[in-house]
């Protein structure tokens, strides 16, 4: 707040990766992210001062502030979506953007590839849910925030997120 470039560094890479994590995981793409992440932190940089820790934990204010960027990045790229052509994604095949897993030294060259396929799997199950059941799946199961947290961030009754996660989860199932 005082306008130290030491402490706004270290709290952008305190807090890069989780931001990143959950970009990437609503919009599928790597480039998207990395565009999503840096509005993220401009906005945070530009409304910093408006944060208050009696309404909430900063982990929970910059979870709030990503997901309401990432619901507008949504609603912006959905009209682009609905006039996309048929063959749009086709051509990405195996070569689409994907974040590298992090490689323990003992994985054999097969886990790794079957850990990969995996992850693609579940990526690709969780682009095919609906938002609002993404969103509250992505925060409990991949940011692992407790349905307080995800109830505060999505502004929704404790009660409907544990609703939407049984519902995603079940839809994730079922895709898979």
């Amino acid at each position: 707040l005082d306008g130290d470039s030491a402490a706004w560094a270290e709290l952008v890479a305190a807090q890069q990766r989780r931001v990143y994590a959950l970009c990437y995981r609503f919009t599928a793409s790597s480039q998207d992210a990395e565009d999503l992440t840096q509005e993220v932190f401009l906005k945070v940089y530009g409304n910093l001062r408006s944060f208050d820790l009696a309404k909430g934990s900063f982990h929970t204010w910059i979870t709030t502030l990503t997901r309401n960027l990432l619901v507008d990045h949504f609603r912006r790229s959905r009209q682009q979506r609905l006039t996309d052509s048929l063959d749009a994604g086709w051509d990405q095949g195996a070569d689409a953007p994907r974040a590298d897993p992090i490689a323990d030294a003992r994985t054999t060259p097969l886990e790794s590839a079957v850990q990969t396929q995996l992850q693609r799997m579940v990526q690709n199950a969780l682009a095919k849910v609906s938002p609002e059941l993404r969103e509250a799946i992505i925060l409990r199961d991949l940011q692992d925030m407790d349905y307080k947290e995800i109830a505060e961030v999505l502004a929704i009754p404790q009660g409907t997120v544990k609703s939407r996660i049984s519902r995603g989860r079940a839809e994730l199932a079922r895709l898979l």
